[in-house]
């Protein structure tokens, strides 16, 4: 996964939030209602990142599948252990038939 667009989907998120949000905060209901702006700029938040930020959140998914597809095709510490304990021992190894 490449680190920069993790970061930059991530930054695009929080601006999504946080612009409504402090423009919300300037009305004076809002000010009394702190929570309502909140929930409200988060529901714009969630739509603008839908509608706008399809193609960096598809950039950092891609790069987590990638990721973990790699990290299921290598053999794990715990595996290569328990097989080389069970050749210490003169077993057959578990993967083995």
């Amino acid at each position: 996964m490449k680190t920069r667009s993790a970061v930059l989907y991530t930054v695009l998120r929080l601006l999504a939030f946080l612009v409504p949000f402090g423009i919300l905060m300037l009305f004076p209901i809002f000010q009394q209602l702190y929570w309502l702006a909140a929930i409200f700029a988060a529901l714009i938040g969630l739509s603008l990142s839908m509608l706008f930020l399809r193609r960096p959140l598809d950039d950092v998914s891609s790069g987590l599948a990638e990721r973990r597809a790699r990290r299921a095709g290598e053999a794990s510490d715990d595996d290569i252990e328990n097989a080389a304990n069970d050749l210490a021992r003169g077993e057959r190894p578990a993967g083995d038939s």
